[in-house]
């Protein structure tokens, strides 16, 4: 348990960089951008890696019984989670996190302007209920905390780059809570047709996950866990 504790608070510790504007800055002036995006996606990744591994040496002690109904919920949200994340990662948006640079903020804004935040958010949500450990319940629980802090952090942050007009200008036309600014008329429904391509490769990775990457690189097979539930 004192590992696993230790892995958690270290890999939230190296994720409040990007959150950190003048950290990150003078990060990125010492190594050069592309230089600290590698580093600081092979520390994230080796991060993990020991997140993971220390999660599956801990004490397990359940908090309650498993059912069958609750290795539905993964199933039922990591689709959309998927989606988020991918799309989120390939549009372009000046007001959170992604792999695109640029000025504008692209399609997936118009559903939130925090996708990949809210992917981690229902990635650990609905992994709690399949998993009732004392060590799952302390991991997904801080990935959900630390996925609503990062709304208001990545908000304020934006605001203070982009300065108070534009970021009202850019911001007017998405919304923090998804769907939000569509079913108030402030996005437009049209925009989502551009989010076809990102809906299919995030299609793809999920079906690969579910039906291999999980168990080849979590350990955990969630079809056999799912066929023995039921």
């Amino acid at each position: 348990m004192i590992e696993f504790c230790a892995a958690l608070t270290t890999f939230l510790v190296a994720h409040l960089i990007p959150a950190s504007r003048g950290l990150r800055a003078r990060l990125i002036l010492l190594m050069g951008r592309t230089a600290y995006l590698t580093v600081y996606s092979i520390l994230s990744l080796g991060l993990l890696g020991w997140l993971i591994v220390a999660a599956q040496r801990a004490e397990t002690v359940w908090l309650w019984d498993p059912a069958p109904w609750q290795w539905h919920v993964p199933f039922i949200a990591m689709p959309m989670a998927t989606f988020l994340l991918v799309a989120g990662l390939l549009s372009a948006n000046p007001l959170s996190i992604s792999l695109r640079g640029g000025t504008e903020p692209g399609p997936i804004t118009t559903i939130t302007r925090h996708p990949v935040l809210w992917a981690f958010l229902i990635w650990a949500a609905a992994h709690i209920p399949p998993n009732g450990t004392v060590v799952a319940l302390l991991l997904f629980g801080a990935m959900v905390l630390f996925s609503l802090l990062g709304f208001v952090l990545l908000d304020l942050k934006a605001r203070k780059r982009l300065g108070p007009e534009r970021w009202q200008m850019v911001a007017a036309g998405t919304s923090i809570l998804p769907f939000a600014a569509l079913l108030s008329g402030r996005a437009q429904w049209r925009a989502l047709r551009a989010l076809v391509l990102p809906a299919l490769i995030a299609l793809a990775v999920y079906a690969w996950f579910v039906l291999q990457g999980h168990a080849l690189l979590i350990g955990l097979d969630p079809l056999a866990g799912l066929a023995a539930m039921g």
